[in-house]
Order: C-alpha cells, then sequence, then structure tokens
C-alpha cells in the first residue's frame, strides 16, 4: 500500500505553522464600526436585539469615538435617530441636526478618526421609507435633492466619506455634483451599490426607528435572487462618481462580493448587517455555538471573498482581540 507524498496536513500541525500559512489575514485597518447616535445627554442605551450594541447621545459617541481609535480600528459610521420626524425628513439636512453635530464633536475630539455618514432618509421620515412620497409612491427625482443636501450638510460638518443607502435611481451624481458645486471635491463617496431587500435587516429598524408605515422597500431595494443586476448597479455608480462600492448584506451576498472584486479594481466595502451580527451573539448567548469564533470566521470568510474593508458592529471587539 503507497502512502501519500503530499500530507496537506503538514502545514495544520501547530498554530505558528498555521498562521505562516494563512492566506487571508483580518487587519485592524479592514474594520468599521458603525454608531447610533440619539438626542440627549448621558446617554449609552442598549439596543435589545443587538447584544453589545448601543444608541449614544453626542457627549458620549465622542468617548466611544476615541476608545475605536485607541484600538486601532480607523474608520466609524453615524446614523442619526432625531427625536422628531415628517413627511419630507427635514431633519436629515439640518446643520444642526443629530449627525451633524456628532460628526463636527468627533472630529475635533479624534481628528485621526475617519468620519462617514450614512445619507438616507428613512430615519427623519415619518413613514420610514428612503425617499420622499407622492401618496404611497417613492418618488425618486424628488428625492435626489433631499439626499443632496443631506450629503454636503454632512460634509460641512467634517464628513470624510458620504455613503449613500437609500437606492434612489441617479443619487451618487446628483450627490457628486452638489458635493463639487460647494467645494467639496476632495469628499469622497462609499456607495450602498449591491445593497439587496433583506429580511436581516430587522434589528437594525428597531435600532434606528426606521421600520416603514406602510409597504416595503422592495420597490427601490435590490431582489435577493438577482445577481448580474449588482454587477450593472455598481457600474452605474462608478460612472456617476462613487470612489467606493458596497454590498450589503455580506454574509448572505459572499457571491455578489466575489463578483465585484473580480470585476472591478476600486476598494470594496460589504456591510455584516444586524440580523447578521445578532444571530451570532444570540446563538452564543444560548450556548449553541461558540461566538467569539463563529464571529471571526465570519469576518474572514467576508475578508476572503474580496472585501478591503467590512462594516461590523462587531468591530472594536475583534480589534481587541487582534
Amino acid at each position: 500500500m503507497g502512502f501519500p507524498v503530499t500530507r496537506m496536513r503538514r502545514l495544520r500541525r501547530s498554530e505558528t505553522l498555521r498562521s505562516m500559512v494563512r492566506e487571508t489575514q483580518i487587519a485592524r485597518e479592514d474594520l468599521i464600526l458603525p454608531l447610533f447616535v440619539v438626542e440627549g445627554s448621558g446617554v449609552r442605551e442598549p439596543i435589545s436585539s443587538m447584544p453589545g450594541v448601543h444608541r449614544f447621545s453626542v457627549d458620549q459617541v465622542v468617548i466611544e469615538a476615541e476608545r475605536v481609535r485607541d484600538l486601532g480600528v480607523p474608520a466609524i459610521i453615524l446614523f442619526g435617530i432625531p427625536d422628531t420626524k415628517d413627511a419630507r425628513g427635514s431633519g436629515a439636512d439640518e446643520a444642526d441636526g443629530i449627525v451633524q453635530r456628532a460628526s463636527r464633536a468627533i472630529v475635533d475630539a479624534v481628528p485621526d478618526l475617519v468620519v462617514i455618514t450614512d445619507v438616507c432618509l428613512c430615519e427623519y421620515t415619518d413613514h420610514g421609507h428612503c425617499g420622499t412620497l407622492d401618496g404611497h409612491e417613492i418618488q425618486n427625482d424628488a428625492s435626489l435633492e433631499r439626499l443632496a443636501a443631506t450629503a454636503v450638510s454632512h460634509a460641512r460638518a467634517g464628513a470624510s466619506i458620504i455613503a449613500p443607502s437609500d437606492m434612489m435611481d441617479g443619487r451618487v451624481g446628483a450627490i457628486r455634483a452638489a458635493l463639487d458645486a460647494e467645494g467639496f471635491d476632495q469628499v469622497a463617496i462609499m456607495s450602498y451599490a449591491a445593497k439587496y431587500a433583506s429580511a436581516f435587516y430587522g434589528p437594525f429598524r428597531e435600532a434606528a426607528e426606521s421600520t416603514p408605515e406602510f409597504g416595503d422597500r422592495r420597490g427601490y431595494q435590490m431582489d435577493p435572487p438577482n445577481r448580474r443586476e449588482a454587477m450593472r448597479e455598481m457600474r452605474l455608480d462608478l460612472e456617476e462618481g462613487a470612489d467606493m462600492l458596497m454590498v450589503k448584506p455580506a454574509m448572505a451576498y459572499l457571491d455578489i462580493l466575489a463578483d465585484a472584486r473580480r470585476e472591478f479594481e476600486v476598494p470594496l466595502a460589504a456591510y455584516q448587517v444586524s440580523g447578521e451580527y445578532s444571530m451570532i451573539k444570540a446563538a452564543g448567548e444560548r450556548g449553541w455555538i461558540d461566538a467569539d469564533r463563529a464571529m471571526e470566521e465570519a469576518i474572514v470568510s467576508i475578508k476572503r471573498a474580496g472585501a478591503d474593508m467590512i462594516l461590523t458592529y462587531a468591530a472594536a471587539d475583534i480589534a481587541e482581540k487582534l
């Protein structure tokens, strides 16, 4: 009986050997931490459906940003939850809005941390949709003006990267034109280019208080079975001026991420969304899995599929362990 000459197990015998031949490495520089900001002072409110995640008032989000910087995470992305909402999402572009104040405070206190701001209307509208309405119909073109004004207000507040997540057609071009016209040609755009109408967003909608009052978002977010369409969306956003592209969610759409990596040479981000994060945490709390190992495995899968940047609520925890 012959024995194999090639023995794949030879390089798996110890952690040192495994680390020497490891093909995919996670670094702190790969990570972006999403943060939720609310009105008030001294607020660090746990989000029940997202273990370990909080809503912060502006004074507290600055402290969190300093902690994140000290851990070596290079960037955060801000989501604002205002006290009052209306049909047009008026709070989205207010100079003294919640994200604008948080951005200015973080830029002043932690200037070496990159501030990314999510640009969408869903957290600011009383109907919970990502654009303005005509009856129950989302107005695409009318929404572009609101989104562009919001992006400019974020740039004025010090954001380095604008991340539009609304999935209105043409919003990257409208935002790029508005930023350039106001002298913010150096502010980058990270487009939520392939954002799917996913069931994995549930905990986020609790955190951001953005559940639609009627219907759903399947009329403007992508249909989960579609693969080729994602490449069209990404190509269009690049033509309109996007500097970086994002796939959202991440884990259920690793094939889309891998396709994008083969197709495009620009930086790619992927968002491990609230449901993907929370299901690992919940299973860990029940003792069904080792949550730390499962989270690490999930993040590695996103990097292995082609992401340069990973948005994850576990960013600080992962950075502590690296």
